[in-house]
């Protein structure tokens, strides 16, 4: 029986799939060819106009609009000079994805004369369609206006589509009445907001400082299939991942799969797709297998967070189209195979000064190793008070997969430090009451750059099971889903940042005013900050039952489904948090709890859809034709006489078909009639909630199970879809 199965498998061991990657000598040679930096600005503008692009860049200077038109000019003849034609404003609309609209150059005087024009408003403004992109009923229909804006701090860039070649202009998307309706416009804000608190705080070390900027290295996990094996995957295709499949013989607990040797076909679609992230400025850096048989993870080195969110989710675009031309399918989902790992973006956050200095990097003096010690403890202080607005930052129908297996975090929000740096903050907390003087040095005295002969010693171990560990001169947010948007993140640890040091220079203030010495001040808040924020550190095992239930003493929020996790987007305390940053407005913030409900109501739906129309149209007819073999083979030695236990097992095997498939029909059935009665529910919260609550939890797992022992006793040559050893093993 020739299925698109059978197809599949048998192309994948007769064609080689010999894809020549181009031989490109130094990264350094081509890195950024495509990208129009300041050191191809300098080469295309006035001088002029190159000092307004720069100052804009490097100081947040606004852009004059007839200095606009000179760095249009050039931008133009940059572009025209590698072959463009067309270019686009590039932004990030909440459908989750990216979005684009091209123009020509080219455009007709009214004399009827044809050339090529790009002027300084077209450079700066364009105006999409607003009623069309997800606004959480900030846009209706009628209400179609909205802009968007040129972002200069986000380099333009060329992308190359087979022979065509764009210019793309990062830009922020706003409606005609001025709210965001993307992620980079309140990423500026929150980036804004925490730049003030931290310079603020940093003059209490360094008067020199002016500047502080988030820095962001996300580490993308993903998964690489054969594309004829996921397109006779119907789940796959529409879903983003496997809502059924048996768990096969060799999974990944053998560990054998990790950092192991790149399987050749995959290594060549990791050159290609790094080639092309380097034309474009990505500053790619780290490729290897991941644990997962077909998992793998690439990193880049850090950035600016606005530039390094821009750059992921460029590269999550430009790895779906380099698979295409190897015949691979890209799967960025959270969890696309049940029972083994499933995948993150880890987001390594840090903060640098315009002075040099990371100020979550242990200093040699008790001065720096202060300034460390007080950006540490703020950390940490801002993860205790705002927890559940971290997790409503994370929360996805796809994350919901992953988090609390396989080592992925739990949904329970902790920080993980390390013993050596939970010892000093112990130190310093058992000095309660306690008053410290300008001689009382030694507490300062962290030596964390302790080593043995070859092996430079981190001052922390590594916690798989913590969503936020600090790791040596950084935290790692590691509950960020790997198909996720870093921005939504981003937003969230920065403005929770930005308020806690706000807070936190008032609190020194205040006791300076009283009389103590700054130094001594700053260290009775960090003590307070410690003591009130010690319930959120944790050291252990987070996948453990203990901890649950040690978390619930402590009053942890545990916020397992998403409809859940994003209530704490509208509570009073969140909206005065994103209000008083001027990062969100309260209307904003409940239009994006809006869209982010529907999003998971639509998503689940889709793959409670899927379900159905894979248990009625693939599992269910195959079963049956085997139960026909069967009953034909049963008949068959009966009618020749043979005693009923000649084919005892035979006749068993038949009767756990028939009772699978009727759970099967059954349960699909009341699935759908689950979903009727939630998609008539008026209210969206209420609609999410039953979605969760009485379409997934009852239906999907229950299905799967009967699938999955049906996939076990049918013959595999009957069997239609994929299986998990044939997409997960076969190269």
């Amino acid at each position: 029986m020739e299925t698109l199965r059978s197809k599949a498998i048998q192309n994948l061991s007769i064609n080689p799939f010999e894809i020549k990657v181009e031989a490109v000598g130094k990264i350094t040679s081509f890195f950024g060819e495509n990208v129009f930096t300041l050191q191809t600005a300098r080469e295309f503008l006035s001088d002029e106009a190159y000092k307004s692009l720069k100052g804009s860049i490097k100081g947040n200077k606004k852009i004059d609009r007839t200095v606009a038109n000179q760095i249009a000019t050039g931008m133009r003849a940059w572009a025209e000079s590698k072959g463009v034609t067309h270019y686009t404003h590039w932004f990030q609309p909440l459908t989750g994805t990216t979005a684009e609209k091209h123009d020509s150059f080219f455009t007709l005087k009214t004399d009827g004369s044809a050339l090529e024009e790009f002027d300084g408003a077209a450079l700066i403004q364009q105006e999409p369609d607003a009623s069309s992109f997800p606004s959480g009923g900030l846009r209706a229909t009628f209400e179609a206006r909205g802009y968007t804006g040129w972002d200069p701090s986000s380099p333009a860039f060329i992308m190359e589509i087979g022979q065509g070649k764009t210019l793309c202009i990062p830009t922020i998307f706003v409606s005609y009445t001025g709210e965001s309706l993307d992620y980079k416009a309140p990423l500026i804000k929150a980036l804004e907001s925490l730049n003030k608190s931290a310079v603020d705080v940093c003059n209490y070390f360094d008067k020199n400082v002016t500047k502080v900027t988030p820095t962001l290295g996300w580490e993308q996990e993903y998964f690489v299939i054969d594309e004829a094996l996921a397109n006779a995957r119907p789940d796959l295709i529409q879903c983003g991942r496997t809502v059924y499949g048996a768990s096969p013989a060799k999974g990944q607990q053998l560990e054998d799969h990790y950092f192991g040797s790149i399987p050749e076909r995959t290594y060549a679609f990791m050159r290609d797709f790094e080639n092309e992230s380097y034309k474009l400025g990505i500053p790619l850096r780290t490729r290897h297998n991941e644990v997962a048989p077909s998992q793998f993870e690439c990193a880049p080195i850090y950035e600016d967070v606005n530039l390094a969110v821009d750059h992921n989710i460029l590269l999550m675009d430009i790895m779906d189209r380099v698979a295409r031309r190897h015949r691979l399918k890209v799967l960025l989902h959270e969890k696309p195979f049940a029972g083994i790992n499933g995948s993150g973006k880890h987001n390594n956050w840090s903060l640098a000064t315009d002075t040099g200095v990371n100020l979550l990097a242990p200093g040699k003096t008790p001065k720096t190793n202060l300034m460390f010690l007080t950006f540490f403890v703020n950390s940490i202080k801002a993860v205790n008070d705002y927890a559940e607005v971290l997790r409503a930052s994370i929360a996805s129908a796809g994350n919901d997969h992953r988090l609390g297996a396989n080592e992925a975090p739990p949904a329970i929000i902790s920080v993980f430090i390390g013993e050596y740096l939970a010892k000093v903050l112990n130190d310093i907390e058992t000095r309660v009451g306690e008053k410290f003087d300008e001689q009382d040095e030694a507490i300062l005295k962290l030596d964390l750059h302790r080593s043995i002969p070859e092996l430079l010693l981190d001052n922390t171990d590594r916690n798989r099971t913590s969503p936020f560990a600090f790791t040596g001169n950084k935290f790692e947010f590691r509950a960020v889903g790997s198909a996720a948007n870093c921005a939504n993140a981003m937003i969230a640890l920065n403005t929770i940042m930005a308020e806690t040091l706000k807070t936190f220079k008032k609190d020194v203030d205040a006791l300076i005013e009283k009389g103590d010495k700054k130094e001594i001040a700053i260290m009775h808040i960090i003590q307070k900050y410690i003591v009130e924020s010690k319930k959120v550190l944790f050291e252990g095992d987070g996948y453990s039952e203990e901890w649950h239930q040690e978390a619930e003493r402590r009053g942890l929020p545990n916020m397992r489904t998403t409809p859940l996790a994003l209530d704490a987007m509208v509570t009073e305390k969140t909206k005065q948090l994103f209000e008083s940053n001027d990062v969100y407005t309260h209307a904003e913030l409940e239009a994006r709890h809006e869209i982010e409900l529907e999003k998971y109501i639509k998503k689940v739906q889709i793959e409670a859809r899927v379900m159905g129309d894979l248990a009625i149209n693939h599992i269910i007819p195959a079963s049956i034709g085997y139960q026909n073999k069967l009953i034909e083979n049963i008949k068959g030695l009966k009618e020749t006489g043979l005693p009923e236990s000649t084919y005892a097992s035979q006749k068993q095997i038949l009767k756990e078909i028939s009772e699978h498939i009727q759970v099967v029909y059954s349960k699909v059935h009341d699935m759908v009639e689950a979903r009727k009665v939630a998609n008539n529910i008026a209210d969206t919260r209420a609609r999410a909630f039953a979605y969760c609550s009485d379409v997934k939890e009852p239906f999907f797992d229950g299905i799967r199970y009967h699938v999955d022992k049906l996939e076990q006793l049918v013959s595999d040559a009957y069997w239609t879809l994929p299986k998990y050893r044939e997409m997960l093993l076969l190269k």
